[in-house]
């Protein structure tokens, strides 16, 4: 090559170079998705992207949905998040005389992949702020689907056989055991709350043993208006609930919850036995139910509400959600899977 031709090659690349800088939005460095330890401890997630000149976030805090974020902004190298929420305002006599609306601001910035973060609170009153720090870590790209005939199966773990717990504990054992075995069933039996009763913390139930990539079978019975979940490493949820009949939607029986919505409804009446089918691999999830395959080979883009951890990278529980309502299971058995 020769020197004329290197020096053009050279200046060519500093051309791209430069206008590959000009080209770049402040909001680069925050644009993915982020897996949170809000504060407390608890699991929470958050997504930006940019979008037809636009910038949208969703956001997950703790438990509930996967919901989108009124107002998201970058000023210089901060990101705010900004969310609202109403507070009634009453007179002596216990009546409304207006609605206040209070912001809450999350302000993040971001080292070396790393997010730290600020939560920024109004009390009340209006006066002061109550501010307390936490912080993130983008989740790394998710790899293609996998070839699901392609992977290893292990030996199959009975994790419930119908004749002992010894396998389960408690997620938290301060709460409130409502499990107990019946006729080689795994029942929950949550108490109805009595109006102006004590409120009873009901416990969800883990496997004292943790797994990676795998295959879960199980059956699970729900009557009218009842609800469960059942947490795969204990960060996705796949929906257990009493949804015969609606519509399709993120929170129906078998949905990953407020993330992936079933493609056909295969759901059954409740009170009837219905089967379930989750094969969880290079965060991607197949679920079957009752045979029908409901999601087919999807990515997990995050953890869902309720998860015990953001960190989708290290083995955990099964865990099965107790605190909702009552709910039965049998014959649950666990294949691990090796690539």
């Amino acid at each position: 090559m020769t020197t004329n031709a290197r020096y053009l090659l050279v200046c060519l690349a500093l051309c791209l170079s430069s206008t590959a800088v000009l080209a770049a939005s402040p909001a680069d460095p925050f644009l993915g998705r982020w897996a949170l330890t809000i504060p407390g401890g608890g699991a929470g997630w958050l997504g930006v992207e940019q979008k037809d000149g636009y910038l949208d976030a969703s956001l997950l805090w703790g438990g509930g949905s996967v919901v989108p974020v009124p107002t998201v902004f970058v000023v210089e190298d901060e990101l705010y998040v900004i969310r609202y929420s109403n507070v009634d305002r009453k007179n002596a006599a216990g009546e409304v005389v207006r609605t206040q609306t209070f912001p809450e601001i999350i302000r993040a910035t971001v080292y070396d992949g790393n997010m730290e973060l600020m939560q920024i609170r109004l009390p009340r009153t209006g006066i002061g702020t109550n501010e307390q720090k936490f912080t993130g870590k983008r989740i790394p790209p998710l790899p293609s689907a996998p070839d699901l005939s392609s992977f290893k199966r292990g030996k199959p773990v009975a994790l419930f056989d119908g004749t002992t717990l010894d396998k389960w504990k408690l997620v938290n054992p301060d709460n409130t055991s409502a499990w107990t075995i019946e006729d080689g069933i795994l029942v929950n039996k949550v108490a109805p709350r009595r109006r102006g009763g004590p409120r009873v913390h009901y416990g969800n139930l883990r496997t004292v043993d943790e797994f990676e990539d795998f295959n879960l079978k199980l059956e699970v019975k729900v009557d009218e208006r009842q609800n469960s979940g059942v947490y795969l490493r204990g960060i996705y949820e796949v929906q257990v609930t009493e949804s015969y009949g609606r519509d399709l939607d993120s929170h129906n029986m078998g949905a990953v919850y407020s993330r992936i919505t079933p493609t056909v409804a295969a759901e059954k009446p409740a009170g009837q036995w219905q089967t379930m089918d989750i094969t969880l691999l290079d965060r991607h999830v197949t679920v079957i139910l009752n045979g029908k395959t409901i999601i087919d080979n999807q990515p997990l883009l995050g953890c869902t509400g309720g998860a015990l951890t953001s960190d989708e990278f290290k083995p955990g529980p099964i865990y099965l959600q107790g605190d909702h309502t009552a709910v039965s299971y049998r014959n649950i058995v666990l294949t691990p899977i090796t690539k």
